[in-house]
């Protein structure tokens, strides 16, 4: 795959090393206005930089675009008359939606909006994915590539705000619930390193065992929590001080929000 990534960020360069590093390309072009952070990158063979747009547009197949909100308008402008039927549009800016490209770019081309998380800087992202009508026939290409950099799932559009909160907003649900779980050691008498050692590889063990066994939450607890137990007590008082009614509330506030920042 000829893959180009047009604004050479935070978010692009974890996109092009999570590419490179499982040889997920024949060729890849970056594109940054400032190429001197780029140069750790240069190291693989096919790899070239630029600040040119256009040449990295004229190189590649797979454009993936990870530009800031207010420069994308303009950027796809600069480079939408030397758009072929053989490029595939990767978008993975927030909040702009797939109508507004192809106001730009017309609704001819295959397009894909994405949104991975910041995990997918170590190869962990949960990352949605949607198109429009012409990019469905390129949604498996897209979910391939960024399979590459954690797991992907296809939604409908009008769920991405949705999915801003789940697996975007949910990284930092998820950091503030391993943060409690490390002062509960602390009080316990584990330092404060061993503290965050114990409850993030507890959780990443939750997590992997709903992944690895396709088991539901409610099978796991039960077989950790005996009649009268320690389990099933601490359960019992976290939910009595409303744990689930807390997260699901937080999770629907910044749903709220983030459509409220839409309208405005």
């Amino acid at each position: 795959m000829k893959i180009a990534i047009i604004g050479a960020g935070n978010l692009g360069l974890s996109i092009a090393k999570g590419i490179l590093s499982t040889n997920g390309a024949t060729s890849m072009v970056l594109t940054k206005r400032n190429l001197s952070g780029l140069k750790e990158i240069e190291k693989y063979g096919i790899v070239t930089t630029t600040t040119d747009n256009r040449e990295a547009v004229a190189k590649s197949d797979i454009l993936i675009f990870a530009v800031q909100p207010g420069q994308f308008v303009k950027i796809l402008g600069e480079v939408k008359d030397i758009l072929t039927d053989k490029h595939v549009i990767i978008s993975t800016i927030t909040g702009f939606s797939i109508a507004r490209m192809e106001e730009v770019i017309g609704p001819d081309h295959y397009i894909i909006r994405a949104m991975p998380n910041t995990a997918i800087s170590v190869g962990k992202s949960m990352t949605c994915i949607c198109s429009n009508e012409k990019g469905a026939k390129r949604i498996d290409l897209a979910k391939a590539i960024f399979n590459r950099m954690g797991h992907s799932m296809q939604i409908p559009e009008d769920q991405m705000q949705a999915a801003t909160v789940i697996c975007a907003s949910g990284i930092a649900f998820w950091m503030r619930l391993i943060r409690a779980t490390t002062q509960g050691a602390i009080q316990l008498g584990f330092d404060a390193k061993e503290a965050q050692e114990l409850a993030m590889h507890t959780c990443n063990g939750a997590a992997s065992l709903l992944i690895e066994s396709d088991s539901h939450p409610e099978n796991e607890i039960d077989k950790v929590t005996t009649p009268r137990g320690c389990t099933i007590s601490g359960l019992n008082e976290m939910e009595h001080q409303g744990l689930s009614s807390s997260l699901i509330r937080g999770i629907v506030a910044s749903f709220d929000k983030i459509n409220e920042i839409k309208k405005g």
